[in-house]
């Protein structure tokens, strides 16, 4: 059975459910009891919870330091980073500290914890809280970073993050929070590595996730009834691990590739997916692998030049029918 809820509410179920079933896990960020989180994902919490749920000093170095130390100390901590946009101020912390401990300290330390990100635009929010800053992580060895596309995968992820015993980085994308879907009852854990593929077919594997993969959907269904164009949607899930093998399948299949996402196109998760595609499945290929993103520039506060500079459905189409003629 399953219900239909919001991603907000999925994410809170989440936190509600491990923080009962484990005494270890705990919350804090900026404005979390107060405000019950800016998307309001925390709303509660400290009803249940008392000091298991924190509010804390606008200081972000400080929440990943201190979030580091717990975890080292046996503790496992979920950091709120109110948006994603702030993470730059952490990253001595991630880079060299959260996703190195557990190497160097020769396997003795474990960091169960876990950053909760919230990335990607939101109502013309302009240049400083509109970033998809996912793939600033995808080469730093010793952290794990996914991102859901779906009040499902929202609650299935982060339960499996805060058991994990490793860091983990889960970007959720501004704009999901509101999102309604299909949850399912019981004890609701999605793989921290594996992608899914949402939709069969046979002519392009389009891969995406996040806020994107919705625009992927519609662009893959909009192919087939005014084209004729069979495409295979998978999502990611998870940008480290990827899970290559999945994309593999689908590409010996489709001999076609496309790959969406938010995120600046230049440097993207795309890139590194089309070069191991090139590298291990190129024989397959019937046409070059094409890439949609942003532009590489700020985002614009004025919905005109934001609708510019953020792909959309209708450039996913493109990007379909770019590599079947």
């Amino acid at each position: 059975m399953s219900r239909i809820i919001t991603f907000c509410q999925a994410t809170k179920e989440a936190m509600t459910e491990e923080m009962r079933a484990d005494p270890d896990v705990f919350v804090y960020g900026e404005d979390i009891v107060k405000q019950g989180g800016i998307f309001g994902q925390f709303a509660g919490l400290h009803d249940e919870f008392g000091d298991r749920v924190l509010d804390t000093p606008i200081s972000e170095t400080a929440l990943v330091g201190a979030g580091v130390g717990a975890a080292m100390a046996g503790a496992k901590p979920v950091i709120d980073l109110h948006f994603a946009d702030f993470i730059g101020i952490t990253m001595d912390e991630i880079l060299n500290q959260m996703a190195k401990a557990h190497y160097m300290f020769g396997g003795q330390a474990h960091l169960p914890l876990v950053l909760r990100a919230p990335d990607g635009s939101m109502r013309h929010a302009a240049a400083q809280h509109s970033q998809s800053l996912e793939s600033w992580f995808v080469s730093i060895p010793g952290i794990k970073v996914v991102i859901p596309s779906s009040p499902q995968t929202g609650k299935g992820l982060l339960k499996a993050a805060i058991r994990d015993p490793n860091p983990v980085i889960f970007f959720e994308h501004k704009e999901l929070f509101p999102v309604t879907g299909p949850v399912d009852d019981g004890d609701v854990i999605v793989p921290l590595d594996k992608a899914e593929v949402l939709r069969e077919g046979t002519d392009v594997t389009l891969v995406s996730y996040s806020r994107m993969l919705t625009h992927a959907l519609a662009a893959a269904k909009q192919a087939e009834e005014q084209y004729g164009i069979s495409v295979e949607v998978i999502d990611l899930r998870s940008i480290v691990p990827l899970d290559m093998e999945t994309i593999y399948r689908s590409v010996k299949k489709t001999g076609r590739l496309v790959i969406a996402h938010e995120a600046i196109r230049t440097g993207g998760v795309g890139g590194e997916i089309a070069a191991e595609v090139a590298e291990h499945t190129f024989q397959w290929l019937q046409a070059p692998i094409v890439r949609v993103g942003a532009k590489s520039a700020p985002i614009p506060y004025s919905p005109t030049l934001e609708d510019v500079v953020l792909p959309h459905e209708d450039d996913v189409l493109r990007a379909i029918l770019k590599t079947t003629q």
